[in-house]
């Protein structure tokens, strides 16, 4: 039944590989799938309070996100075509088929995903997304860094036995360069194929560390930090990696809102949410000014070098005022050292005000490089 299936499909409507692997699931592990399908449910409706529940505000997977952090984990496999003929039965090597190979692998399988769906093992790497100074799904660029962030901590933790510390500390560095850099956002399943691989032949939890820590090193150079991340920042795409990257240093650093006293985690991360949000992007060279200058286009009006985290009534109350005009008065509320901290912060170049825009675009960009630099080096423990 599920060869028909397959067959059917593969040349019909589009599916995904991992379509036919839950179908093979649902023909040979019916209550696995079903699992796969009741947590992920479960972890986008809030449980009763003080019962074990897999909802959370950071990772919402689909039953497909799961299925492959348990073949990650379960066969160290992350092209989908390969796992699904593993489960058929089928020696890659030969091309045999047989029910024992079969059933062995679908066992594979089973013990791969008791660990997936590990509550505490899920909740405690939810608090390394959280770690890694991400606090909701709303800035996270990529589900995939994610799911492969999720497959290497369970080979940590179940796998190479490293100390809980030590495992959380580097797959929270892993997660900040994966998704700072995009690592699984094109052709992300040869990516994690390829990562997956190095793994295989690793021993020790020596071994697993020090892999991660040489592609981190190899990842993020002087000259990713000095010439990479500052061209990645000249966009206006809201959903920019590198932009979700400054936030999260920001949180990292303890940094508070521009013109305000409390931090950026607590707002990004707030109590309760009302009819605006608690922490608004903020035009610092706002759009009717720019457009008075004669800057109209979208793109030049939204790059991310000119974005500050405020307070919404504070964005409110700056309306379309020009940066000469509204910054003196904004900065009275502080004292001449609080406020250098804070447009360091920010990665405001010194009287940006006076400048013109593409001037301090310009000059913005590097600077933002170095305080997302300054983040991942206190998350690494290294001097900023």
């Amino acid at each position: 039944m599920a060869d028909v299936f397959v067959r059917i499909n593969s040349e019909g409507k589009k599916l995904n590989q991992s379509d036919f692997i839950l179908t093979l699931m649902s023909v040979f592990w019916d209550d696995g799938r079903t699992e796969l399908e009741k947590f992920c449910r479960a972890a986008r409706q809030p449980a009763p309070a003080g019962q074990a529940s897999p909802f959370n505000q950071i990772f919402q997977p689909d039953p497909d996100h799961l299925l492959r952090v348990d073949v990650g984990v379960a066969f160290r496999r992350a092209r989908l075509e390969h796992v699904y003929s593993l489960l058929r039965g089928k020696d890659l090597a030969s091309g045999e088929v047989s029910l024992a190979q079969r059933n062995s692998q679908f066992d594979k399988l089973r013990d791969a995903q008791g660990r997936v769906l590990n509550l505490t093992y899920w909740a405690d790497f939810l608090n390394v997304v959280r770690a890694a100074g991400y606090r909701s799904a709303k800035t996270i660029s990529s589900v995939n860094a994610l799911v492969f962030a999720y497959q290497l901590y369970l080979l940590g933790r179940t796998e190479y036995d490293v100390e809980g510390f030590k495992l959380r500390n580097a797959i929270a560095r892993w997660l900040f360069m994966s998704l700072l850099t995009g690592r699984f956002t094109s052709s992300p399943e040869s990516r994690m194929e390829q990562d997956l691989a190095e793994l295989r032949e690793l021993k020790t939890a020596d071994q697993f560390l020090a892999r991660l820590a040489t592609v981190e090193s190899g990842t993020l150079t002087d000259d990713y930090w000095t010439k990479t991340l500052p061209m990645d920042l000249a966009t206006s795409a809201g959903r920019s990696p590198a932009l979700f990257g400054f936030y999260a240093a920001q949180t990292l650093l303890g940094a508070q809102a521009l013109f305000s006293q409390s931090p950026v985690v607590d707002l990004l991360d707030p109590p309760a949410q009302g009819q605006r949000k608690a922490l608004e992007r903020h035009h610092l060279f706002p759009k009717q000014y720019l457009k008075k200058q004669g800057i109209e286009s979208v793109r030049d009006i939204n790059q991310i070098a000119n974005y500050a985290l405020v307070e919404w009534d504070d964005n409110i109350a700056i309306s379309d005022a020009p940066p000469a005009n509204y910054w003196g008065k904004y900065a009275e509320r502080f004292d001449q050292a609080t406020l250098a901290t804070m447009m360091q912060w920010h990665a405001l170049p010194d009287q940006w005000w006076t400048m013109s825009y593409d001037q301090f675009l310009a000059a913005r960009r590097p600077l933002i490089a170095s305080v997302i630099r300054h983040g991942y080096q206190k998350l690494a423990g290294t001097p900023v």
